[in-house]
C-alpha cells in the first residue's frame, strides 16, 4: 500500500509541474502582450486566473466558501490569508474576481523558469535581507493602488518549515502599507490547504478546501501607532477559523 501512495504522489507531483507549465507555454503570446505595459494588467489578471482554475481543478480539489462581506466591485484592499501551501496563490485568485491585485513576494521565485519571468514582471518583489528593498515595496504598492488595483500579502512571510505551526506570526509590512495608504484589511483563512497540498513532497490528496472570507478591518482615521493592535486583530481573526476548521473535521 505504501508503494501505491509513493508512486501515487510522485506521478501527481509531476502533474502539478505540468499543469504549471503547460498552460503558461499555449498562453504565452496573450500573456507577453498583457504585460508590455502597466495599464493592460487587468488583462493580465483575468489569463492568470484561467491558468490558476486549470491548476487548482486539474489537480482535483475543489473549495467552499462561507462570506460575512462580498467585496465591492474595483474598490482597493490589502488582502491578507494565512499561508501553507503553493495553492494559495491559486485560491487568491479565483477568489478575487472583480478587483484585479498584484501580489508581493519573495525576490527568489523569480529563478523558477518561465514562471519567474511573468512574476518579475507582474508582482512586487520583496529582498527581504534589504530595508532597501523592503522601502521601495511602498513606493511601487503607491503606485499600484494609484491604478486602482488592490495589494495581497501573505503575513506570515513565507510558509512555516514546521508543518505543526498552525499559524506563524506576522510580519509587519502588510499592515504598514494599508494603514499607509488607508486600505481596509480584508482576511481569509483557507482551511486544509496544508492537508491537501502542503510542501511536503509525499503528502496530499484531492478534495476539498474550506474558506472564509472575513469582515474587512478599516484603516480609515488609524495611524502607524496603531499598526501592532491591527496585526494582531486581523491574525487573530484568522487564527480563531483555523481552530474552527481544525475542531470540525
Amino acid at each position: 500500500m505504501k508503494v501505491f501512495k509513493i508512486l501515487f504522489w510522485t506521478l501527481w507531483r509531476i502533474w502539478f509541474y505540468i499543469l504549471v507549465t503547460v498552460p503558461i507555454v499555449i498562453l504565452f503570446p496573450l500573456l507577453f502582450l498583457s504585460i508590455v505595459s502597466e495599464r493592460t494588467y487587468p488583462q493580465f489578471f483575468v489569463l492568470a486566473r484561467l491558468w490558476a482554475r486549470i491548476i487548482l481543478y486539474g489537480m482535483g480539489f475543489y473549495y467552499v466558501v462561507e462570506k460575512e462581506y462580498e467585496l465591492e466591485k474595483h474598490k482597493s484592499y490589502m488582502l491578507v490569508a494565512n499561508h501553507t501551501s503553493m495553492m494559495d496563490v491559486m485560491l487568491m485568485l479565483l477568489l478575487v474576481k472583480d478587483n484585479p491585485f498584484v501580489f508581493v513576494g519573495k525576490k527568489e521565485l523569480v529563478n523558477i523558469p518561465l514562471f519567474g519571468f511573468f512574476y518579475k514582471r507582474t508582482c512586487i518583489m520583496v529582498d527581504r535581507s534589504s530595508s532597501k528593498s523592503r522601502f521601495a515595496v511602498f513606493e511601487r504598492a503607491q503606485r499600484r493602488i494609484n491604478q486602482g488595483l488592490s495589494i495581497c500579502i501573505f503575513p506570515e512571510g513565507g510558509v512555516p518549515e514546521d508543518e505543526s505551526v498552525m499559524l506563524d506570526e506576522f510580519k509587519d509590512g502588510a499592515f504598514r502599507i494599508a494603514i499607509e495608504h488607508q486600505l481596509p484589511i480584508l482576511p481569509m483563512t483557507f482551511g486544509d490547504v496544508k492537508e491537501r497540498f502542503s510542501f511536503t513532497f509525499f503528502s496530499g490528496s484531492p478534495g476539498k478546501m474550506r474558506i472564509k472570507i472575513h469582515e474587512p478591518i478599516e484603516t480609515s482615521g488609524k495611524t502607524l501607532e496603531n499598526k501592532a493592535e491591527i496585526k494582531q486583530q486581523v491574525r487573530q481573526v484568522i487564527l480563531n477559523q483555523l481552530e474552527v476548521f481544525e475542531s470540525s473535521k
